[in-house]
């Protein structure tokens, strides 16, 4: 019955919210990507798709000249490419059938790309502050103002299956929402955008802490072997959990701060203190707050406890060291404090409590705690105080979960429902393998896109070698299911101190994965070795990652007589006890120059491949190096540290990759 009443009630509100014309289509839809102020590839067979009644006609028309009809299949899909013209626009697209019209308007033709990764593409231009900021972002979004800018922001999903639809929505960039949408594709749209003086549309599919293989999908992995048994589990938990989705009320992710503020789960009344809360589940905090019996979960839950007051003479203050991610706090049924959205995960929680708020004797604290992703937890002190009295809050709590983060939606329980039968979805997260490409990316294709720009390596790190074979196993994963050889550019790790004993000094690693991967053609890499900071793996300089990224797309696609890259290695020639390195023609540009005219963390071997650090500077076009360490040299070295810093570069600045001669 409980169930049956949250469905309703979802139904009515959302019947109320979006209230049914009269000539609403009931059985012609087009795929969510195709909708007002897209932007769609210029000079190209674009691909459009949806669904209607099995074997009825399609007829779509574009106010630039041009009309294609198709007739759909037997279950209704159906799919036509029509001709675009040069960039431009404002245009409408008509699709008919079935005496059904859907109209898109305010169309634009330009260059669309696709830009995709983990944490450093999907931090947003306002940063995750307080700890990650991006350098300028203030200025950017006040004067954000670029109508032909256009972004298309993927919600986050995870499926077992290859997924047929997403959700979200085109938008123009203003100073409203430029904070929301990924700083490195920002600038890399914005820049493309003053040089092409085109529209530019940018769809963005990214979520933080994910591997490669997330973003691979289960056909190509199987291929390489190492994740066979992994998906083939997944896709028997996803079946048996397929009833329990089916029972829940869902809810869209919120896409920013004021829309997670105003979220609820039918669990308005968690924070009374009345609340009989006895059937609760007990939970100890600090801790992890996010495991059940039947597995663990992303979601949104209540805790609650009560606690004394024996002083009121003062007002007090509530103390979290950390949550991961959100939470929301009130005592006595009155909020005193929320932290939400991105960039809050384990920041302190300082929240003001006025006396008159309190009542001598027994008093309720209640925390509705949102994990979005990863583990969640309660970490360190929690306590209150008002300079007399101190109240330690850890202990025994009563804990409920109201809803489930699922295939990028919450699933909506309430207080009320009964969760015994619960499936175990915990079986399949962002991390999964192809878990990210099912539901992020299979819905994309074969959406038109000029090419793809990538920043993604963190979560491999430790498994190097493994990623020298998942990375360019994924780029051509991508090309073949879009059936073109896109042009693919990425971004290379950039300096950071890793303290994880299973990831120190395996970044480089990584890195150098990413290098040996501009043998597979089309594409290229930023280098980022004179950016990044050590007490964090996100660059706060996100504009040179955009601009760098360009460079390339502005060479090869766009015809720009330009220097893309930094000094690439090539080889290296031992004379006597010296070494001279050789570097990759286009990416010597007008000369190599060292920063501060001085070369560090070069480093040579021999036969036995101990190295020591070597003196070096530039010879013309080579860079020589020696030690007398090493009378025979055989091997050479370049920044093979996780925290080495860019000292060589070309005369256009652009930094030189790392690099090892041993591969």
């Amino acid at each position: 019955m409980i169930k049956f009443f949250l469905c309703f009630a979802s139904f009515f509100l959302t019947f109320i919210a979006h209230p049914r014309k009269a000539d609403e289509p009931t059985t012609l839809k087009i795929n969510h990507l195709f909708s007002n102020n897209m932007v769609l590839q210029q000079n190209d067979h674009v691909a459009i798709w949806g669904t209607t009644k099995p074997d009825h006609e399609v007829v779509v028309s574009a106010s630039w000249g041009k009309q294609v009809t198709t007739k759909a299949k037997a279950n209704g899909n159906w799919m036509l490419k029509i001709q675009t013209p040069k960039a431009g626009g404002p245009y409408t697209i008509s699709v008919k059938s079935n005496n059904e019209q859907i109209s898109i308007k305010d169309v634009l033709i330009g260059e669309v790309w696709l830009a995709s990764g983990q944490s450093n593409m999907d931090i947003p231009l306002s940063g995750w502050l307080p700890k990650d900021s991006i350098v300028g972002s203030k200025e950017e979004i006040a004067k954000a103002n670029y109508p032909n800018i256009r972004f298309y922001k993927v919600p986050f999903g995870i499926a077992a299956t290859p997924q047929d639809s997403v959700g979200g929505d085109w938008v123009a960039l203003t100073p409203k929402n430029a904070g929301n949408v990924s700083a490195t594709a920002f600038f890399y749209a914005k820049k493309l955008q003053k040089e092409l003086g085109v529209p530019i549309g940018i769809i963005q599919s990214s979520i933080g802490g994910t591997p490669v293989e997330a973003w691979t999908s289960g056909e190509s992995l199987k291929k390489q072997g190492d994740f066979n048994k992994e998906i083939d589990r997944l896709v028997r938990t996803q079946s048996a959990s397929n009833s329990w989705l089916a029972e829940w009320p869902k809810l869209a992710l919120p896409e920013n701060g004021d829309q997670w503020k105003r979220i609820t789960f039918d669990d308005v009344k968690a924070s009374e203190p009345k609340l009989d809360d006895s059937k609760w589940t007990d939970i100890k905090l600090p801790g992890r707050f996010d495991r059940l019996e039947s597995g663990e979960f992303d979601g949104a839950a209540w805790v609650r406890r009560t606690f004394t007051i024996t002083d009121l003479s003062k007002d007090y203050k509530f103390h979290l060291d950390g949550v991961d991610d959100m939470d929301e706090t009130f005592i006595n049924g009155k909020v005193i404090g929320s932290m939400v959205g991105s960039g809050v995960a384990n920041a302190p929680r300082d929240y003001d409590i006025p006396n008159n708020m309190l009542v001598l004797g027994k008093n309720s604290i209640a925390i509705r705690l949102i994990d979005n992703g990863g583990p969640g937890s309660v970490s360190g002190k929690m306590m209150m105080t008002n300079g007399n009295e101190t109240i330690d809050l850890s202990g025994e709590w009563k804990f409920k979960l109201v809803s489930e983060i699922i295939d990028g939606h919450f699933l909506v329980y309430g207080l009320n429902a009964d969760l015994g039968g619960r499936a175990n979805l915990s079986k399949i997260n962002s991390n999964s393998p192809s878990s990210l490409f099912n539901a992020m990316v299979n819905p994309l294709i074969p959406y038109s896109v000029k090419g793809i720009i990538w920043y993604q390596g963190e979560s491999n790190v430790g498994r190097g070698k493994q990623y020298e074979t998942l990375f360019p196993l994924m780029i051509a994963d991508w090309r073949e299911k879009w059936a073109a050889q896109l042009p693919f550019y990425f971004v290379q790790l950039a300096p950071y101190n890793y303290t994880d004993p299973l990831q120190h000094e395996k970044g480089n690693e990584i890195k150098n994965a990413q290098r040996i991967a501009l043998s597979v053609p089309n594409t290229g890499m930023v280098v980022t070795l004179d950016i990044g900071r050590l007490e964090s793996a996100h660059p706060t300089h996100k504009r040179e990652v955009g601009d760098r990224l360009v460079r390339f797309a502005l060479k090869n696609q766009y015809g720009r007589n330009l220097v893309a890259s930094g000094p690439l290695y090539k080889s290296v020639k031992p004379v006597g006890n010296q070494m001279f390195i050789s570097f990759e023609k286009g990416s010597i540009g007008s000369g190599l120059m060292a920063k501060d005219n001085k070369l560090t963390d070069f480093e040579i071997a021999g036969a036995d491949k101990v190295f020591h650090p070597a003196k070096a500077k530039i010879k013309g076009n080579q860079v020589e190096v020696s030690s007398p360490e090493i009378k025979k040299p055989v091997y050479v070295r370049y920044a093979w540290k996780d925290t080495a810093f860019a000292s060589l570069f070309n005369k256009e600045g652009l930094p030189a990759s790392m690099f090892t001669s041993e591969n």
